[in-house]
């Protein structure tokens, strides 16, 4: 079944149309080291994810949403790419966004890796470490 392309799809769609299979295939990947580290090198795929229907469905659930969202907070650049992707998409306003930085900087996340919006990450190195002792 999983040889031939066109049943592998139909599968795939089946898997990823159906809330509990999918929550379970999820589960299954989250414990699963090689497919972790497939998912956290891979941001197209998570990118995929996002804009698909992974997103609504993560929303649902908000453990899921919870546990993933805790794994990405270890990854300060992939959750900028993710949070710059939603914003032009237009799935995260300014105004969240904001906010969300100033948590997870609080949080005492590392926001550096985060290239976005308000161009903070232009100054020289030496310019923020300097007000960043004020």
């Amino acid at each position: 079944m999983l040889e031939n392309s066109k049943t592998r799809t139909e599968l795939f769609e089946a898997i990823a149309s159906n809330h509990s299979y999918m929550t379970e295939f999820m589960d299954n990947m989250q414990g699963n080291d090689h497919a972790m580290q497939m998912m956290q090198g891979n941001q197209k795929m998570m990118g995929t994810m996002i804009q698909g229907q992974g997103i609504q469905m993560m929303m649902k659930d908000s453990m899921m949403m919870k546990n993933m969202m805790q794994s990405m907070m270890q990854d300060g650049k992939m959750i900028g790419n993710m949070m710059q992707m939603m914003h032009e998409k237009g799935m995260m306003s300014e105004d969240c966004m904001e906010s969300c930085k100033k948590m997870m900087g609080d949080k005492g996340m590392d926001m550096k890796g985060m290239g976005m919006m308000d161009g903070s990450n232009k100054m020289e190195p030496s310019e923020q470490d300097h007000s960043e002792h004020h």
